[in-house]
């Protein structure tokens, strides 16, 4: 009798453990979906809250970055007497977000972020939620990202640089006095749908549509296009190839020091009507991303094709493009080297002349990812120009020398 006991028991306890174990994998594997694109979360604890169902699950965080910066602009040889070369220096706060991602009923996730040093339609940073059926298919709608530019799809908290490649986020030069028709090169957020999902563990897909006016505006601006009948909105894919499985969504993790991860990808959109109905806007982009270890390479080619509608009676179509290629080394298990090369044909390739900007930059972990110290400096300089004044003309608005340093905090 005694024996049977023990075996009884004995059995009831590895059942347990088996339950446990089995709820265990069933929550992480629900977990899997929670992001936000700032900061990693999935398989973090970190302060959350859960119902005793384990069916809905909530976890807050915050990113805030201060930068110290220095901008030094040419004078492009007009030796005024009063001629300001030092401008937009100072201290910065580029991102101050509080935010929430959560799951609930193991098939919907969310996200919701707000930054604070924002103001108007861009408060609202983020705002959606992911219909979870399973890993090959997935829907999500609210305010994200666009599929376009891995530049903008990794999480802005963990980047090789503080800034961005300047030929994303600078806007072209067209030979009219129309500044609002003048668009970067990326899409970055916007509110919109997709359809999206990764299939056999190693091929991602992104089918979306957005309203094409990016993170500054949140209500519904669209009308029906007068030359192709299709509402004027943003129509956007992305595909990903990952042969050795999915990339994280990260530039250098001092905890991934041994992970090795490869991706390769090409994405496009058009925006129909984009810039106040103007233009009929193409992109492009190859990307390519390799993780080895301590090392972290990537590089990313785009071009806009702008042809502007039949109103506007402009008959040319620009095409502007940019590419750069950067890397990132980590010499001790804390301290990042990287440097970067950006490059820009900001006034179309039917006018001669290119921009290329250089920079070099050192990432210090102070508490993993809670507390992190990014130093970069970035040289602009210019080649090719016909003439002095089309040189002197393409940099407008940009510094020639810039030095970054910022302290970012998450949790």
């Amino acid at each position: 009798m005694k024996i049977l006991i023990s075996i009884l028991l004995i059995s009831l306890a590895f059942s347990t453990v088996q339950a446990q174990e089995k709820e265990k994998e069933k929550t992480l594997e629900a977990d899997k979906y929670i992001e936000n694109g700032l900061i990693s979360l999935a398989g973090k604890d970190g302060l959350s809250w859960q119902t005793r169902a384990g069916d809905f699950l909530f976890k807050p965080y915050t990113l805030i970055q201060t930068r110290a910066i220095f901008n030094y602009y040419d004078d492009e040889g007009l030796e005024l007497s009063e001629q300001d070369n030092v401008l937009n220096s100072g201290f910065e706060i580029p991102y101050a977000l509080v935010g929430f991602a959560g799951r609930a009923f193991n098939k919907i996730t969310f996200n919701v972020a707000l930054n604070a040093a924002t103001s108007g339609a861009a408060l609202l940073n983020q705002a959606w939620f992911d219909i979870n059926l399973r890993d090959e298919v997935r829907f999500r709608v609210g305010k994200f990202k666009t599929p376009f530019n891995q530049a903008f799809l990794v999480q802005n908290g963990q980047t090789l640089f503080p800034i961005l490649p300047a030929s994303l986020t600078t806007r072209i030069n067209l030979p009219y006095d129309i500044n609002s028709v003048n668009p970067k090169l990326s899409t970055g957020f916007d509110i919109g749908m997709q359809m999206h999902g990764l299939l056999k563990g190693k091929l991602e897909y992104q089918l979306g549509i957005f309203n094409g006016t990016g993170i500054d505006v949140n209500t519904a601006t669209g009308s029906l296009s007068d030359e192709n009948g299709l509402p004027s909105l943003l129509y956007a894919g992305r595909l990903a190839y990952m042969p050795w499985g999915v990339m994280p969504q990260h530039q250098g993790d001092p905890g991934q020091l041994n992970k090795k991860a490869l991706l390769i990808a090409a994405s496009t959109s058009y925006n129909i009507e984009a810039n106040y109905e103007s233009s009929n806007d193409l992109r492009a982009g190859f990307e390519f991303a390799l993780l080895s270890n301590r090392w972290y390479l990537s590089a990313e080619a785009y071009l806009l094709n702008m042809d502007f509608v039949e109103r506007q009676q402009i008959s040319p179509v620009y095409t502007f493009w940019g590419s750069y290629m950067q890397a990132g080394y980590f010499v001790t298990n804390k301290l990042q080297t990287s440097v970067r090369l950006d490059v820009m044909d900001r006034n179309s390739i039917d006018k001669d002349g290119l921009l290329f900007m250089p920079a070099a930059g050192l990432n210090y972990y102070l508490s993993g990812h809670n507390l992190k110290l990014q130093m970069m400096y970035q040289y602009l300089g210019k080649a090719g120009h016909a003439t002095q004044f089309e040189k002197d003309d393409d940099d407008n608005g940009m510094s020639e020398h810039q030095v970054c340093v910022q302290l970012q905090f998450a949790f």
